[in-house]
């Protein structure tokens, strides 16, 4: 996949670090050159430095032909600006915003935007790996929204990505499989011991249990 990610932060650079290993191009995108440090020596990505949503500037990082844009600063504005240029200008077939500010959330997913909120802990996933289960969740600071780690068994092998989301309860975001890390589209479909990471609802954790059995 072609990845261009805007902003080379704590997220942002790993998010960079863990796609270039599995073999993606990946553009990273920052206003401070100082940034792409910590990337380290390995990292054999595109580096450029200016603002996400300047036109000429993606159009230099290659839009055109990225599967997916993710937009993930320390700014909510700058996010859902960049986000907005890259799905409505350039057509990227996967957009993914990062937003602080929870109540923003809905709002931004009425433009049509897929939005992360908050920074993941780790807490809830050592207790569920120490249990052995197929299921992980981790908390992050909206406390309307978790994100859930599944690994696929028989039962979800051979779905595709759209028959697994519930819509408004849970949406699968990043696939982890044999051929490395996806961006996933409606149509992909999951194979034996891939593992869904998914945003869910808080109050709907129950009801996915039941449905994946975990």
């Amino acid at each position: 996949m072609y990845v261009i990610i805007v902003g080379c932060g704590r997220v942002g650079s790993e998010l960079a670090k863990l796609l270039s290993s599995e073999g993606h191009n990946v553009v990273v995108i920052d206003r401070a050159a100082k940034s792409f440090e910590r990337l380290g020596r390995t990292f054999n990505g595109m580096t450029l430095v200016g603002n996400g949503f300047d036109v000429e500037l993606l159009k230099q990082a290659g839009i055109a032909q990225a599967d997916a844009f993710c937009s993930v600063t320390n700014g909510d504005n700058s996010n859902i600006v960049a986000a907005q240029v890259a799905k409505k200008l350039f057509k990227v077939p996967k957009v993914i915003a990062r937003v602080y500010d929870p109540s923003r959330a809905d709002i931004y997913k009425s433009l049509g935007l897929d939005v992360l909120s908050g920074t993941i802990l780790f807490a809830a996933m050592i207790r569920d790996k120490i249990i052995e289960s197929r299921f992980s969740s981790y908390l992050i600071e909206s406390k309307d929204v978790g994100v859930l780690e599944i690994e696929t068994d028989e039962h979800l092998t051979g779905k595709t990505v759209e028959e697994i989301n519930m819509p408004g309860e849970l949406l699968v975001v990043m696939i982890k499989g044999i051929k490395g890390v996806i961006l996933p589209e409606a149509k992909t479909k999951l194979h034996k011991n891939d593992v869904i990471m998914a945003v869910v609802k808080i109050d709907k954790l129950d009801k996915v249990r039941k449905r994946f059995g975990i």
